[in-house]
């Protein structure tokens, strides 16, 4: 059977998944600092991962993301969303640990600097995240044309909320 596993679920409890967060919500199945390693999941056992804004909050993105590959079947799908460094939002929040841009992930395709390998599928700007979104029909489009002119001359312009990630494990 296919298990599927929302880490740093917060309050946002996903049916079908193992909800994994540090605070014990109404719903949430496993209650783990994800900042301890090992996390207490089982090896090669998950299909999907869903990652909402939590990688951002973690101490060790190398650590964080050789988790979820040891916990991920070969080819599981690994949803990842965190904010981009040119939203206000990502400095506001005292407990952000990292900033991002479309291209970090980037890293992960050859395992640079000791990385685990993933394949990326899919990744896109989101301009506006939850809130307001009939702008991302707007601006999501302009964004997302050339993301390295993006963030190299409009970002501090026109800044977008969130990157959105999908990965593929390969084992």
């Amino acid at each position: 059977m296919l298990k599927k596993l929302n880490i740093g679920c917060g309050k946002d409890i996903k049916k079908g998944c193992v909800n994994l967060d540090c605070i014990e919500y109404p719903g949430v199945d496993v209650v783990w600092d994800l900042d301890q390693y090992p996390w207490p999941l089982e090896d090669n056992t998950f299909s999907e991962i869903y990652a909402k804004h939590i990688v951002e909050h973690l101490n060790d993105f190398k650590k964080t993301m050789e988790e979820i590959k040891r916990i991920s079947v070969n080819r599981a799908r690994i949803f990842i969303v965190v904010p981009h460094f040119s939203f206000v939002g990502a400095y506001w929040d005292p407990t952000h640990k990292r900033f991002f841009s479309y291209f970090t992930f980037d890293y992960l395709k050859e395992g640079t600097y000791g990385l685990p390998i993933f394949k990326t599928k899919r990744k896109k700007l989101n301009f506006t995240g939850e809130k307001y979104t009939f702008l991302n029909y707007v601006f999501n489009p302009f964004i997302n044309l050339s993301p390295v002119l993006y963030e190299r001359f409009f970002c501090w312009i026109l800044p977008c909320a969130e990157i959105i990630i999908e990965l593929e494990v390969e084992k």
